[in-house]
Formats: structure tokens, sequence, C-alpha cells
């Protein structure tokens, strides 16, 4: 794609990284086919070839953001199922990223619009004041009806109380498990924000899973949101402020008696942080030490396969429905590590069709965009169901989310599973169900 920007321009490494993007760009379409958007809306500026058109001209003339503009960027997922099929390597998240930094800076949207993304950065990344968050959407729940109709914001505030869980989370105080036999590795499992709010369970059966295997986990403290959440509403300073204090806890972790990895639990953080070392390669205190950290970085089915796991300890058999998320398949390009420690752990694992397309979660998408998220949820529900399983296994505390609140079925992290499978506490999705009265399929390995 040919660009037109000045040598003045250039001079600035925003856009001279997307003027790089942009002309590895050979206008194919091939991103159209696997567009959530495009299949939704058949609006070519609601595809990436659209929107890298929209995101050049924004960044060539220099002029602010346009309503249009924003409009077709803010539905953008971040999928980045297009980069999965792009033919030519064109670094979409990068580009987008870049527009949804510039829109912010430009870009003064509507007084409802502000209020509710002011609200979502200021709560959500923060682990106690989503905990409050939480208690709030559960006493609104039976006002929902009444909150639907308010004008502009209603249908964003129903969706925010309709993802809030019926039960208000349990407090677990986070336990170091001692490992077990000779150690062979040293990690730091990341926390995050929302996930040990929403799921503390998840994390727990990743220290049970990898001190049984002789992996020890350290609990550094004062980590806290990678940073994902507000990196994707164009709020760049804030992600890198969220992004650098990770990095100064774990870098004097690896610098001291030493890290093997930095695991991650949750796919859309582990996307973020593999990042650090572009979103911080023009900051000289930290370029390196991003870089560093972005290098250690590992999904917990990464890890996992690395240790060559043994046969299970329980007799499993059950039939898992796979949905791999956008940010394992698309954003970290990990396909087959999930599904190959379930079916090693002796599960029946079924691909989900369309299982490319995204589920509609998306960070903080479903609850600014809930009409698109809404259908995309019903597909990808409809999909799963075609597999007829007894549970959903997942590797993404936000596709959970997005997907349980909806479904009869149980849905379940991945390393719970396996947790279970080698000799851990049933997850609790599982114990209403009739999980493990089913009838199980003994495989070779049993």
């Amino acid at each position: 794609m040919q660009t037109n920007f000045s040598a003045e321009q250039l001079e600035d490494p925003h856009n001279k990284s997307s003027e790089k993007i942009l002309r590895t760009c050979v206008h194919c379409g091939f991103c159209t086919a696997t567009c959530p958007t495009y299949l939704l809306l058949g609006d070519e500026l609601d595809s990436p070839r659209g929107r890298i058109y929209l995101i050049k001209d924004m960044l060539e003339t220099g002029k602010p953001a346009t309503a249009e503009v924003v409009k077709h960027i803010d539905r953008c997922l971040s999928c980045l199922s297009c980069m999965t099929t792009c033919p030519s390597g064109v670094s979409y998240m990068h580009l987008v990223d870049h527009a949804r930094a510039y829109i912010e800076q430009t870009y003064r949207r509507p007084l409802p619009d502000r209020l509710l993304r002011a609200v979502l950065r200021l709560v959500l990344p923060h682990r106690e004041r989503f905990r409050l968050a939480l208690v709030g959407a559960l006493l609104m729940k039976p006002l929902r009806p009444l909150l639907a109709r308010v004008p502009v914001l209603g249908a964003r505030l129903a969706a925010m109380i309709d993802l809030a869980p019926a039960h208000f989370p349990a407090r677990v105080a986070r336990e170091i498990v001692p490992f077990e036999g000779a150690r062979r590795g040293r990690v730091v499992i990341l926390e995050g924000c929302a996930q040990p709010v929403l799921k503390p369970s998840i994390n727990a059966a990743a220290r049970r899973l990898l001190a049984r295997h002789g992996v020890e986990t350290i609990d550094v403290k004062g980590e806290g949101c990678c940073g994902a959440l507000v990196h994707h509403m164009g709020r760049e300073q804030d992600a890198h402020r969220f992004a650098k204090a990770n990095i100064d806890r774990w870098i004097a972790e690896m610098d001291g008696e030493g890290l093997d990895a930095i695991v991650m639990t949750a796919s859309g953080c582990g996307t973020t942080v593999k990042d650090y070392g572009f979103m911080l390669r023009d900051d000289p205190d930290y370029a390196d030490k991003a870089k560093r950290v972005s290098a250690a970085a590992r999904d917990i089915t990464e890890y996992l396969v690395s240790l060559n796991l043994p046969a299970p300890t329980r007799a499993t058999g059950q039939t898992i429905a796979y949905h791999s998320a956008c940010s394992m398949q698309h954003g970290q390009q990990i396909r087959d590590e999930p599904k190959k420690l379930l079916k090693s752990a002796g599960f029946v694992v079924k691909d989900v069709p369309e299982g490319h397309i995204c589920c509609g979660s998306a960070g903080t998408y479903n609850m600014l965009q809930p009409e698109i998220a809404g259908q995309l949820k019903a597909r990808k529900l409809a999909n799963i169901a075609r597999t007829h399983p007894q549970a959903v296994a997942t590797g993404n505390i936000g596709c959970m989310t997005q997907l349980s609140a909806g479904s009869s079925l149980p849905f379940v992290h991945s390393v719970e599973l396996l947790d279970w499978a080698y000799g851990g506490p049933l997850p609790e999705a599982l114990a209403q169900s009739d999980f493990i009265q089913q009838p199980v399929q003994m495989t070779a390995a049993q």
C-alpha cells in the first residue's frame, strides 16, 4: 500500500511504525473472510481492510478523528483473526492500537460514552474496586428492566448487569503450594485484576498442578493488571504504567533468584505481556527490561507442554468442547497445546465449528458494543451445542464470563480440568452437573 506521510510525521515513532505496517498491506481482502464484524454487518468499513483505509487517511492527514472513523474502529473486537488469515503479515494489532490511542487524544466522545469508559478504566483494572462493583451489579439485577430503558446507555448498563455472576464470588486467600519432588522450575503466575475476583480457582488449580509436577510458584507482591483493558481503550499512558509496575517486580525476581517463566492463565493478559517489548520499545529505561519480560511470558498450556506430564491419576474420558480464545489462537498463535494436554489427560476433545470467530467478549467490548457482542455470543453458543459436550474448556476468563451467562453448559478453564485429572478437586462449575457420573471412555494411556 502506498503511503503519503511527510518526513516530519515520520519522526514520530508511532507514525513510523504504522507507516511500515500500512506498506505491508496489499489490499487482497483475505481478512474480510474471517472478520466477525464484517461477517455480521457486511460493511467494508467494518472489515480490517476498510479500517486500514480509515486509519491511513486519519494518520496521514493528521486531522482529529471523526465520529464516523470512531464508530468503525470502536466496532473492531481486536480479535486478530485477520492477522492469522493475512498472507502478507500485516500487524493489524499494532496499527489499531495506534488508532485507538490517536482517537483518545483527538476525539471528544459524547458525555455518556466518556462517563461509561471512565468507570470501566477506573474500576476493572483494580481488584477491590471491581469487587465492590460486583456487589453493586448484584444489587441492581432486580432493576435491570428499568435500567435497560435508560436513554443512550440502557443497553450497555443491562449488559454489565447480565455479565455479573449470579452469586458473589467468595474471597479466597492466595495459597503458595509447596512443590513435590525435585524442583523442575521456578515461575510466577500473574494474578491480574478481574480473574482473581471472578474465578480465584483458576490460579489455585494452576499452582496445585505445577507443584504436583515439581514446579515452584512464587508470590510477587505488588503485581496487578497487565494493562490490556485500558490499552485497548486507547489509554496508552495508563497501560504503560500498569506494564512498568509489573516489569519492575518481575525483573527484580528474575535478577534475584531467577524465573524460568512468567505464567499467564488468562490468554488476554498473555497477548499483552508478550507485547510489552513492542509497547515500551521507545522507552530508554524500560525497552530492554520489557523485552526480557515478554520473552519469559508463557501461557500455562505452553509451560505445561514443556513438562511432558505423565498419565493422569483419574479416569476421565468426558467429552469436552474446546473453545479457543482469540487472544490464544490469534494473539499468541497457540492452537494445539491446550487440546494436546486435554487429550493426553484422557478427555475426548471436540473442536467448535467456526472456532476462529470471536465469542464477542473481547475485554470491555461486550459492555461497550453489547448488540454485536450478543450476536456473536449466540452464534458461538449454537456452534458449541453442535458438539454435544459435557463441559466447555477455554483459556480466558473473558470468554468464560461471556459464554457462561446464558448457557446451561458448565464452562471451566483448561487448567482446572487438568488439575482434576491429576488429582485435584472437581471444578466448582462441574459440581452441580452429572460430569463425573457420565460414562467415561478409557484411553490406552490409562
